[in-house]
């Protein structure tokens, strides 16, 4: 005999009704269907977000004389001692009660006893589960600007050290031309700021509460709205019951900004993974992010930068897998939305775990400037320089000057050296007019400091915009 039939005198398929739907199913569901509906592995995540939504609740009720005060005081008691069991490890998980909500409703109820059920008067899971998910949702928000804050603060210090440093900036991975240090470094501050820009959108406008919406159609019990958006931190209530229920656009929004800003992460990561290259040697990361290899002993692999890499990827496809989820739903709420939380939760992890896994290692980062400084020697790298010397000081069409540089470039090439290399009668067989004062440009030295444009990579361009950055980052 099953355990099942043991311990109810019938057999595992006749098992009593769930709880929540026994008036209509005369018995409970199969062993699969228990199994993927629930949902308490993941969404016990929202415990906390869950009891806040329900004290809020039970205050507005009492407040609007729909339960009594003695019942409210005593649930709002039981949810204390909820909360203090499952913060102590001490709550035991049930995957028949499906999900956190019930879990809690059903704790609270072998607490207090029958006055746990006037606790779901007036709302349904639907804006229950909306209302947490946005909580938890706009704390992950808050964590994740703030640790965004502190990357941006690694960056702007590194930028104020070596504001000096040249090497080659890229296009197409070829040199380009002579850049700082802390210019490059500087460019990621600013993707940075605005991925905070848009999670402070996303936060504003996921900042209304679904609460009191119920199942879809809202209530007829004289609820506060108000007061329990209120009570929860949220600017105003949601204006129409279908839609706060069976939006999920805020997730999207979330995940959205979360892979923005994960792809920057990844460039950045990507970066480190080229300089600290033998080939580049630009930089060195210590132990704390770099592993070995099992059979390779000279290795020091730069894996935290690798797989801050690939977590954008796993972001990333967070997002996707939400926007399929969502795509067809009629209004309101169907059970595919179960879906949004497991990646979403995924997603903020992994993103949490990269910015500060980024963060680390540009705080960690020893940076090699003379063999930076020595990569400038290849690649042409002022050959910009010579086109402006020639637009500037001999008034030449820009496009002709173009063509004039390409020339020397090329001459250049075929006695295998840089510009600088070529004398000055070299250069007047291509362009007569051209002076002894030309080689004033064809440092790099001289090169970066002339970028003297608003946003340039001049040392002191870098050191006033480092100053202003560390301004936003204080306001």
């Amino acid at each position: 005999m099953s355990d099942q039939k043991k311990a109810s005198g019938k057999p595992a398929s006749e098992k009593s009704a769930n709880a929540l739907w026994g008036g209509r199913f005369a018995a409970g569901p199969s062993e699969i269907m228990e199994k993927i509906n629930a949902s308490i592995d993941f969404d016990k995540k929202l415990y906390a977000q869950d009891i806040q939504g329900s004290k809020a609740h039970c205050k507005m009720l009492v407040a609007q004389g729909i339960i009594s005060r003695e019942d409210g005081a005593a649930i709002l008691k039981g949810l204390d001692q909820v909360q203090t069991e499952i913060e102590a490890g001490n709550f035991t998980y049930d995957a028949r009660l499906e999900d956190i909500h019930m879990h809690v409703e059903s704790r609270l109820k072998e607490i207090i006893g029958e006055a746990a059920g006037r606790l779901h008067t007036a709302r349904s899971r639907n804006d229950q589960v909306a209302t947490d998910f946005r909580l938890w949702i706009r704390d992950a928000i808050d964590q994740m600007e703030a640790a965004l804050g502190r990357l941006q603060a690694a960056l702007v210090d590194k930028a104020e050290k070596f504001a000096e440093v040249i090497l080659p900036g890229f296009t197409h991975l070829q040199s380009a031309q002579p850049i700082t240090f802390g210019h490059h470094l500087l460019a990621y501050f600013e993707m940075f700021s605005r991925d905070r820009d848009r999670l402070r959108d996303v936060r504003k406008r996921l900042n209304e509460c679904p609460l009191g919406a119920a199942a879809l159609a809202g209530t007829s019990f004289d609820i506060d709205r108000f007061m329990t958006a209120r009570e929860l931190g949220f600017d105003r209530p949601t204006a129409n019951s279908l839609d706060s229920v069976s939006a999920r656009d805020f997730a999207l929004e979330f995940l959205a900004t979360a892979s923005i800003c994960a792809t920057h992460v990844s460039r950045l990561a990507e970066e480190i993974v080229i300089w600290s290259s033998a080939q580049f040697d630009y930089i060195t990361l210590s132990h704390k992010f770099t592993t070995g290899s099992s059979i390779m002993p000279q290795k020091k692999n730069p894996d935290a930068a690798e797989l801050c890499r690939a977590k954008a990827g796993r972001i990333i496809g967070a997002l996707n897998s939400l926007l399929i989820v969502m795509k067809g739903l009629p209004l309101a709420y169907s059970k595919d939305m179960q879906e949004d939380k497991e990646a979403t939760f995924d997603a903020a992890e992994n993103f949490s775990l990269i910015i500060a896994a980024m963060t680390g290692m540009i705080e960690d980062m020893g940076v090699k400037s003379d063999k930076m400084l020595t990569s400038t020697k290849a690649g042409f790298i002022t050959a910009t320089d010579l086109a402006d010397w020639l637009v500037r000081v001999l008034d030449m069409p820009f496009r002709e000057a173009h063509h004039v540089t390409g020339t020397l470039v090329a001459r250049a090439e075929a006695k295998g050296c840089d510009l600088d290399g070529l004398s000055l009668k070299e250069m007047q067989e291509v362009e007569p007019r051209i002076t002894e004062d030309v080689f004033s440009v064809l440092s790099v030295e001289n090169s970066v400091a002339s970028r003297q444009s608003y946003g340039g990579t001049a040392p002191d361009q870098v050191r006033a915009q480092v100053k202003a950055a560390r301004k936003r980052l204080a306001s």
